[in-house]
């Protein structure tokens, strides 16, 4: 079975359950900034999953690609990934327990042809946020699965969510397939990492919303606490990652299915050595997962840089050239081969790839500053530069300040303590956590009453940038807070004072005339036809929400927004900058 044959049965058997196929959403989250990327498959789904109506109806299935920066240090084993792609299917408020999990098991014994005695299943063993799941353990017991097959286990294994600080999340149940290798001691199960069982599917139970209960003061500052309260609707959200294609064909290794293979084989011809040689498949590993999420971050619009998203894409494109450094390959080949066949692969399927100039332009452009790096001489102790030994700190300092990771030094000649690094990595990634946590907090994660009315304020301020600057003004991004708007659109040079003036009066005489916001659904082509703005095709399905402000505004757009723009109140405009070349982004936020 190929990874497109895998796709397409999991897609037809969804279908044929009355779910509808909505296309996948950029790697980038719109309008939520709670998180950097797209994580899950239910991530573009928060509004809907929180109450909001989907277009297309109750019953959902796509393909999302997806991202994850907690597993990076963990690429290099035969199954993490960072970049990947999550088959998953969704009922918003309509099937539960009964039906996600007797279709899973449905999928995968008879249309993928899984022996149903090597499927091992986890459930929630309950806690003082939510009780056992002995619902479901019944379920798989109906099924055939035995009581020494089923495993209850605490939160950190069978509770999935929320994305951000806070959404909608639940307990659920874990589909694991068993290699048949020896355990690795009595208490190997499911979930343990020895690599005897591999998780394959994913069944969760969305029911209850995390939300901020109070902030508390102590010693160590401020502080949040959290409770869980049941959805408006029950909703299940489920995930099988297209990366496991490998299983139903006998593979354990990821990177021997057709979605790394041509790239393995391509790193064996230009550096002369084996896969299956144990010591050069971390390498080759680490070299094919970070190329081909470098591929789609850049494809997703990112550039290399020092914050957030730019700062991952960074890390990736470094890493990926220290590895090839270590198996000793001309760099400029090994990349312009992997872009092309990861083009190859996935530009039928996700069109932001195809455009393999200007992937390598930006990816030639961010090495040959990291040779910049490398070459610099570092300043170092005199007793340093004799004997090459520095501390763990400075090895650190290197990495933060220069970008000369561990690798990079060792292959330099220096020497240091791996264990102390390793620790002031751990102090600089509780930093960046608590950093993260005040940064992002809020968002449309959260569905908030304040969001909503920025939400809205989007769409006039849209409106009103096209008719003061002309119709060439495009959206091209939003960023939204419980503080502030952030709006991106297309215009070539920097808004004048008296512009951005007439811009903020022209919102506000809308928000004074308290206009009617109504929601139509309708196909993207109706639409069009009906004069809505709609600048993100690729992310809409065969129905659309068409939202529309009196006569000032018509959008295509997912929601939520307020009934009358009177409810948002005043808005004024506070900042203006470039974002790139013949781009501009705005910041506004209510009086």
């Amino acid at each position: 079975m190929t990874a497109n044959e895998l796709r397409k049965k999991f897609i037809d058997f969804f279908v044929g359950k009355g779910h509808k196929e909505i296309p996948s959403a950029s790697l980038v989250p719109e309008n939520d900034p709670t998180t950097l990327f797209i994580s899950a498959g239910m991530h573009p789904l928060v509004p809907y999953l929180l109450g909001e109506p989907h277009p297309l109806g109750k019953r959902l299935c796509s393909v999302q690609k997806c991202l994850r920066t907690d597993d990076m240090d963990e690429v290099g084993d035969e199954s993490h990934h960072t970049f990947f792609e999550m088959m998953g299917n969704w009922s918003l408020g309509d099937y539960w327990k009964e039906e996600a999990i007797s279709w899973s098991f449905e999928f995968l014994t008879k249309h993928l042809g899984m022996d149903p005695k090597i499927l091992s299943i986890t459930c929630f063993a309950g806690d003082a946020d939510a009780p056992k799941d002995e619902e479901s353990a019944n379920i798989w017991r109906k099924l055939g699965i035995p009581q020494e097959r089923v495993y209850f286990l605490p939160k950190k294994d069978n509770w999935w969510g929320p994305t951000g600080k806070t959404g909608p999340c639940g307990p659920d149940t874990e589909m694991f397939f068993d290699t048949g290798r020896k355990s690795c001691s009595s208490n190997c199960r499911p979930g343990c990492h020895c690599g005897k069982y591999i998780e394959i599917w994913n069944d969760v139970f969305m029911q209850y919303e995390k939300r901020v209960k109070e902030w508390k003061s102590g010693r160590a500052g401020e502080k949040e606490e959290y409770e869980f309260v049941p959805l408006r609707q029950r909703n299940i959200d489920t995930g099988m990652g297209v990366e496991r294609v490998g299983i139903f064909n006998g593979i354990y290794d990821n990177y021997q299915t057709d979605l790394f293979l041509p790239v393995i084989k391509r790193i064996e011809e230009l550096s002369g050595k084996s896969y299956g040689e144990e010591a050069n498949k971390r390498p080759m590993r680490i070299i094919a997962d970070y190329l081909r999420a470098a591929v789609f971050l850049i494809g997703a619009g990112i550039v290399p840089g020092n914050k957030e998203r730019e700062y991952v894409l960074r890390r990736f494109i470094r890493r990926a050239s220290d590895q090839i450094m270590i198996l000793k390959i001309e760099e400029q080949e090994m990349w312009q081969s992997a872009i092309n066949v990861f083009s190859r692969i996935y530009t039928p399927l996700y069109d932001e790839v195809k455009d393999t100039q200007r992937i390598e332009k930006v990816i030639a452009s961010e090495l040959a500053t990291y040779r910049r790096v490398v070459t610099r001489t570092a300043t170092v102790s005199a007793k340093a530069r004799i004997a090459k030994k520095i501390s763990g700190a400075e090895a650190f300092k290197f990495y933060s300040t220069y970008g000369l990771s561990k690798d990079q030094l060792k292959e330099k000649g220096y020497i240091f303590s791996d264990e102390e690094f390793a620790e002031e990595m751990k102090k600089h990634q509780e930093i960046s956590r608590i950093g993260a946590e005040k940064k992002f907090a809020g968002g449309l994660a959260d569905h908030s009453e304040v969001v909503t009315k920025y939400h809205t304020a989007t769409h006039l301020l849209h409106a009103a940038l096209r008719k003061v600057l002309g119709e060439h003004v495009q959206q091209v991004g939003s960023n939204l807070t419980s503080e502030r708007l952030r709006f991106d659109f297309t215009h070539p040079e920097k808004l004048t004072e008296a512009e951005i003036e007439q811009t903020e009066d022209l919102v506000n005489e809308m928000i004074e005339a308290d206009l009617p916001v109504k929601m139509e659904i309708m196909s993207l082509e109706e639409a069009k036809k009906a004069g809505a703005l709609a600048f993100f095709e690729q992310k809409y399905g065969e129905k659309v929400k068409v939202y529309t402000i009196g006569e000032f505004s018509k959008e295509v757009c997912g929601g939520p927004h307020v009934q009358y723009t009177g409810e948002i109140g005043e808005i004024e405009i506070f900042k203006e900058e470039a974002v790139g070349t013949g781009k501009r982004r705005i910041y506004a936020r209510i009086k």
